[in-house]
């Protein structure tokens, strides 16, 4: 059975940043578009960042450019630096294995996602 787990949420001032990680057991990532989303509370899920089996990458417009997806294969882990954080980004945050349509449009219905994890908790402060 294909597990996602999260690590790394938090508690931080606007300006911070956070690594968050997701180890990935019983998948081969270099198989699959991976990614992460958000839920804010009483907000819709949303697309975050993607990496697809090429290693092209996608970002939403608000994360661009402070945000980083980046994976470890010999470690199965996927990870999310996420640089001067701001309060809008406080939400509960999933690391996932998608059938694609997430390394297509970062902004889609988040529908093909197969397998996701937990979840992990950030919460930025002004």
């Amino acid at each position: 059975q294909v597990q996602l787990m999260e690590s790394g949420g938090g508690s931080v001032q606007a300006g911070g940043n956070l690594r968050l990680s997701c180890v990935v057991s019983r998948l081969n990532m270099n198989n699959y578009c991976m990614g992460w989303f958000r839920q804010a509370p009483g907000k819709e899920r949303e697309g975050v960042a993607a990496i697809d089996t090429d290693g092209s990458l996608k970002y939403t417009d608000s994360v661009a450019g402070r945000f980083t997806i980046s994976k470890d294969n010999a470690k199965n882990t996927l990870y999310l630096q996420m640089n001067s954080l701001k309060p809008e980004d406080t939400a509960m945050y999933y690391c996932a294995q998608d059938r694609g349509l997430l390394c297509f449009d970062i902004t889609g219905p988040l529908s093909a996602l197969e397998v996701w994890g937990q979840g992990t908790l950030v919460t930025v402060s002004s």
